[in-house]
């Protein structure tokens, strides 16, 4: 997640001073939002759990607990939908892949990344996804699917929910074994879909709607993968990627060991890492791509849902190669996945402050006038949309180049889950990660180094939320406590008590499931302790990825070295200096397990809980108006006659509430560009609103009313003729002592001309 600023900070923590009265949730929530740093935005975090090792072939899971009273989800009566007839004498592998919608609330929800107050999302630059790849062996006996999400982190909940419906309908078939769940850790996705506390808050409470709008995607996606399985093979491809990302916490980098930092030739992983799928004619299926860099080209005052830098990587790829359909259309799915992106940061000009240019590249992150809110991080372009488009144009192109070298991915599938009770401490690794999780606590979230806490700050939470413990001082040393997560239990844990760390093998490929962010030489020390152990047990020349924020979020993890610097990232690595040695630990035993094919031997450990009666969303719904003499849809503002290649079309109507649509979905997509085709007197669609290239701003008025902007930047490639604009909404109604419905709307604007000159 972001980085958040000491202003907003201070001003919650005041406003809950004042009201000392109210010792409620919302407000103690209130405390979670800290202070800036250098990129203004990065993230937040929680516990972890693990699952052992997978390989095609052999599953398992475990889990690790810390029960509050929690309600373990109940499995619905299970109606397995028959295994469709698989093609068994071929060399290689069963391979689908699926897309689908899972947007969400576009409108009255927090953005999820930056936990910024007011950072609310007004309107839509491109769709989410989640992208689905299934992978069989030739007999169907194993299999595993990864999906890759366009959210800013899988929640427990999510993953929960969605493993749920799994069963209901396939039985045994997807099961938390051998499912990935991961979010490209967008940061302009919407909130609202966690169940711990620190997270429903940071959200502004748990929206149902955006919840079970973006399970409905991630099944669905899993469905289409089903469905399409064909006989294929799977070729893994690796180069690196130069001029896109910068280590955003170089000086936390430099307390690492000078020998090691030698082997290195760049403080951040430069190699990306792309799993080519075709069938057995060769035509492309689609690609996984697995690359370090945080989708925060958008920053946080952007108020537009959209994938950020990755997702555009993923539009173009699928673009080129579904040509003729809208984007989110067409057979092929190419997923851009996140990976040890913790320290990595696509802005690559590097801090600078907002009011004087200068550089803030310092310890502290700091602008002499203005401190730290003022200290932002630049990306190449001439705004955030130029800089999105710049930076995940050259993760395309580099991808595109990269598929054309390939080497065959053979060998067996393997999965495997594991939970954190169970994971021994040994002598030299520090506790284990099952006492972690037993002693998880989110430490103060400073953006520059420091160990020393602040006696204000200190005594406000001792007044509201009780001391934390010298056992937890002692744990997280020389880290100074904010807020003592582990020990807050109303009215849900703070933080998740069960965690799953899981891997699964596709041949020579071990995808490692991280639930959180890695820095780069934690990344780097993962992998090549999975490599080391997979070798001692006779499985050699084993490429190990990390796949990041996986399942459930655990905020960042560091190494020791960069932990005692106490930087944003070792500041929010929740779990003290020990936690990547407890990771290296418990994912070198699931390594073991599936080279020695023991994984059936492991246990798959407690439930995660599933909590009820969240805490509702704090933005309230209510009925829309239109203007007096005005309907819904009507135009405010005209397009012009004509406009000009690389011009903004724009056109004003009468709005509604945007969230809306998100419950009722007669309409899938609030905007459509469309082009007058004189031979056949029709007009065709040639933009919606997941196309770059569109944008549809929301404006909220007083008392239900609100207009609704829609613009179409022209681009070189648009062909002169006659243009329209279509808007696409919903209304929410409410008689009086009638429930309220939520009914359809669509208009029409002006025709337009686009000329070339």
């Amino acid at each position: 997640m972001a980085k958040h600023t000491l202003s907003t900070l201070e001003a919650f923590l005041i406003f809950l001073l004042v009201m000392m009265t109210a010792v409620t949730v919302a407000l103690l929530s209130l405390l979670f939002i800290t202070s800036g740093t250098i990129e203004n935005h990065k993230d937040s975090g929680f516990p972890v759990t693990q699952s052992p090792p997978a390989t095609l072939g052999s599953t398992a899971t475990q889990g690790s607990t810390l029960t509050h009273g929690s309600t373990a989800t109940q499995g619905p009566p299970v109606t397995t939908t028959p295994e469709p007839p698989l093609f068994q004498n071929f060399s290689g592998y069963h391979i689908g892949v699926g897309r689908a919608d899972c947007t969400g609330q576009v409108a009255d929800i927090s953005l999820m990344g930056y936990s910024k107050t007011g950072q609310n999302a007004r309107g839509i630059l491109t769709r989410l996804y989640s992208r689905a790849f299934i992978m069989a062996e030739p007999d169907g006996s194993n299999r595993v699917a990864f999906v890759s999400i366009d959210i800013g982190m899988v929640s427990q909940r999510l993953r929960l929910e969605v493993l749920n419906r799994l069963q209901s309908k396939y039985g045994s078939l997807y099961r938390q074994d051998n499912v990935i769940l991961s979010g490209t850790h967008t940061h302009s996705g919407p909130g609202g879909y966690f169940q711990y506390t620190v997270f429903v808050i940071a959200s502004e409470g748990f929206s149902n709607r955006t919840f079970e709008y973006m399970v409905t995607g991630i099944v669905k996606s899993i469905e289409m993968a089903h469905k399409n399985m064909k006989p294929g093979k799977i070729f893994i491809n690796k180069g690196n990627v130069e001029g896109v990302q910068i280590n955003r916490s170089p000086s936390s980098y430099l307390w690492n060991p000078p020998s090691e930092r030698a082997r290195y030739s760049s403080n951040t992983d430069k190699e990306m890492i792309i799993l080519k799928m075709v069938d057995l004619n060769g035509v492309d299926l689609g690609l996984i791509s697995w690359f370090a860099i945080h989708p925060v080209s958008m920053n946080n005052t952007n108020h537009l849902v959209n994938s950020d830098n990755m997702g555009y990587a993923s539009y173009l790829f699928e673009q080129e190669k579904n040509k003729g359909y809208l984007p989110g259309q067409g057979p092929y799915v190419a997923a851009f996945a996140s990976s040890n992106l913790g320290d990595v940061s696509p802005n690559i000009l590097g801090p600078h402050c907002v009011n004087t240019g200068d550089s803030c590249d310092n310890a502290n992150s700091s602008c002499p006038i203005g401190g730290s809110s003022m200290c932002i991080a630049m990306g190449p372009g001439h705004d955030m949309f130029n800089s999105t488009q710049i930076i995940g144009g050259i993760i395309y192109q580099r991808a595109k180049l990269f598929c054309f070298r390939q080497q065959a991915c053979v060998g067996f599938l393997g999965t495997v889950c594991l939970g954190l009770p169970g994971a021994d401490g040994t002598t030299g690794r520090g506790p284990s990660v099952g006492e972690y999780v037993q002693r998880h606590r989110l430490a103060q979230l400073h953006p520059h180094r420091t160990t020393v806490g602040d006696p204000f700050w200190d005594t406000l939470r001792d007044q509201l939320l009780g001391k934390p413990s010298e056992e937890i001082k002692r744990c997280h040393k020389p880290k100074p406590i904010l807020l003592h997560t582990g020990e807050l239990t109303k009215p849900h844990p703070w933080h998740p008590d069960i965690v799953d760390v899981q891997m699964i093998t596709v041949g020579s490929l071990a995808i490692i499931a991280i639930p959180g962010e890695f820095t780069t030489m934690s990344g780097r020390r993962l992998r090549e302790a999975v490599q080391a152990e997979f070798a001692t047990y006779g499985m050699q020349n084993m490429t190990a990825v990390i796949s990041g924020l996986c399942n459930v979020y655990t905020h960042y993890i560091t190494t020791f070295e960069e932990y005692q610097a106490q930087r944003y990232e070792a500041a929010s690595t929740i779990y003290g200096p020990h936690t990547l040695s407890a990771y290296i630990q418990l994912f070198r035993a699931l390594a073991k397990a599936i080279a020695t094919d023991t994984v059936a031997n492991l246990s798959r450990g407690p439930e995660p809980p599933y909590f009820k009666q969240l805490i509702a969303s704090l933005i309230p719904n209510i009925v829309d108006r239109a203007p007096l003499g005005r309907n819904f849809g009507d135009v405010l503002q005209p397009a012009k006659p004509a406009y000009r290649v690389g011009e903004v079309a724009e056109v004003i109507f009468v709005g509604a509430n945007p969230k809306n649509s998100a419950e009722n979905q007669t309409h899938q997509t609030f905007l459509t560009v469309e082009k007058y085709e004189a031979t056949s007197a029709t007009w065709r669609i040639v933009h919606n609103d997941a196309s770059w290239e569109t944008r549809f701003y929301w404006h909220k008025g007083l008392l239900g009313h609100s207009n609704a902007t829609i613009q179409w930047h022209i681009p070189g490639t648009a062909q002169p003729g006659i243009y329209r604009m279509r808007y696409f909404g919903h209304h929410r109604k409410q008689d009086f002592l009638k429930p309220a419905v939520i009914l359809p709307f669509e208009s029409t604007s002006s025709a337009f001309e686009v000329v070339t000159s």
